[in-house]
């Protein structure tokens, strides 16, 4: 039952292709969309959270957590070239491992592209706030925080006092408005929202580079002693040096939503491992400078002033007296953080388009604006939704969650490739994934290593929630409306 109803590879392209979506990105845009999706919220904010776990040990976290999505791009470009469709792991899946794995890969990733696109929008939240309140217009703390149950899953019973007042609820109206404000861009057209991010994602590196600038001729290497002061850290502790890389992973996440645009790339065997593989490089080595002039130019012990802010890039440069530019740098996060929300739900909407279009979800999901092109409904249901989870969850949580479905979707995608090669060693592969009887174990096993580096409560305990209930919806819905199954064989 388990590979049953594998989906052969003609199949998937014929399907594309009777339903398929306008091809208008080159190799340029999808580039853009990569580096668009990855610079964010793991960069301008997780930065604390990293400090926090590993203190100047998260240099060898955002390393860790490069090299396994580096092995992990490497896997997905071989894929993506073969089957340029939407979908995604998904559609790997299915081409591969059968049905059910697809499917609970589909369901899984619905935690790295939604809920990843609300810790974003939660993260841009944080910024935005603190500009307003640096202008005395902040909101109150109720319409700017996650609910009080979310807060007693994190640190046990708390409540918010404001104004002397005690509020055991909230909704983060700052980030729900720019989730929906994205996902009507994104209804709009996709040509456009490229340009719209090929713009943000300019703004991002320059500001990233000017941070560098900045921070490495002040970089004093008293602040990188002690270099490990949580250790390395264990599997199921969620601290360390391995804490820290599974959550830093989320710094990462985005660069295999450039396969998610597969079936609207123009020459996609080409354009589609110049997108991953460009988005990702360009990426790291940002990522590597960044952490350095953190580190070495104010320091970045656990429970330190720079593992409490919510904007440690811009406390960074204030801390070594550029507060204009720190100001600057907090306003270059505000402006372009949104084109992360934008692509991750972008990824997201795809997948569950692909989904319904093979059946397991309903067909309504598969209807494309007259006039735009775009898949409007999924795209209005999913950005309802990633509001909804931006207005009532903290970035961490939210990150780590989404690290737990994208770490389960990359290993998948490992083992796929792998097969296929053994299965159909003819078949035309226009990018080959270099050794990849070495790469790919060593993708699997960084996969697992940082899944079970995230912690057991709440991250990993909710991500086998999910995936029971996950299991339930395919074996009451899914299963029997497939196009796959027995009696649809005129669907399929």
């Amino acid at each position: 039952m388990l590979f049953q109803r594998v989906k052969p590879l003609d199949k998937i392209l014929e399907t594309a292709e009777k339903n398929a979506l306008r091809r208008q990105l080159g190799a340029f845009d999808l580039t853009m969309l990569g580096i668009g999706a990855v610079i964010g919220t793991g960069i301008f904010v997780l930065t604390a959270v990293a400090a926090n776990k590993a203190g100047p040990g998260m240099m060898y976290s955002f390393v860790i957590a490069g090299i396994v999505c580096a092995l992990t791009a490497l896997m997905y470009s071989e894929i993506a070239a073969m089957v340029p469709v939407s979908g995604s792991a998904y559609t790997y899946s299915y081409a591969v491992l059968g049905e059910m794995v697809a499917w609970m890969v589909g369901w899984a990733l619905v935690l790295e592209y939604a809920v990843a696109a609300g810790a974003v929008a939660v993260g841009w939240s944080g910024y935005a706030n603190g500009f307003l309140i640096n202008h005395g217009i902040g909101l109150p703390e109720f319409l700017s925080s996650g609910p009080f149950w979310v807060e007693q899953l994190k640190d046990g019973a708390v409540v918010h006092m404001v104004d002397g007042v005690t509020h055991k609820g909230g909704f983060n109206l700052i980030a729900f408005l720019l989730s929906l404000l994205v996902t009507f861009l994104l209804v709009a057209g996709t040509s456009k929202s490229a340009k719209v991010t090929a713009l943000l994602v300019m703004i991002k590196i320059v500001a990233l580079t000017a941070f560098v600038a900045l921070t490495l001729p002040v970089v004093q290497h008293a602040n990188f002693d002690p270099m490990l002061p949580n250790g390395w850290g264990t599997p199921l502790s969620g601290v360390g040096v391995l804490g820290a890389a599974a959550s830093i992973f989320f710094a990462y996440v985005g660069f295999d939503a450039v396969s998610t645009a597969a079936e609207e790339t123009k020459n996609p065997n080409r354009n589609i491992p110049i997108g991953l593989i460009g988005s990702l490089g360009i990426c790291t080595i940002f990522y590597l400078l960044v952490s350095y002039g953190v580190v070495g130019a104010a320091g970045a012990q656990p429970g330190g002033d720079l593992s409490q802010s919510k904007e440690p890039l811009a406390y960074v440069l204030r801390a070594i007296g550029h507060p204009t530019i720190g100001d600057a740098v907090g306003w270059a996060a505000i402006i372009a953080l949104p084109s992360v929300v934008l692509m991750m739900i972008f990824g997201q909407t795809r997948i569950l388009f692909t989904m319904a279009r093979d059946g397991l979800l309903p067909s309504a999901l598969t209807k494309v604006h007259p006039k735009h092109h775009t898949p409007h409904v999924v795209t209005w249901l999913t950005g309802i939704a990633v509001s909804f989870f931006a207005a009532l969850f903290p970035v961490d949580i939210l990150a780590d969650i989404s690290n737990a479905g994208t770490l389960f979707a990359f290993f998948t995608v490992g083992i796929g490739v792998m097969i296929l090669r053994k299965t159909e060693p003819n078949r035309p592969r226009p990018f080959k994934t270099p050794m990849v009887w070495i790469v790919g174990p060593l993708s699997l096993a960084g996969c697992v290593l940082l899944f079970f580096s995230l912690g057991w409560n709440p991250t990993i305990k909710f991500f086998c929630i999910w995936a029971v209930l996950g299991l339930i919806v395919y074996f009451m819905y899914a299963r029997r409306r497939s196009n796959l199954a027995p009696g649809n064989e005129a669907k399929a």
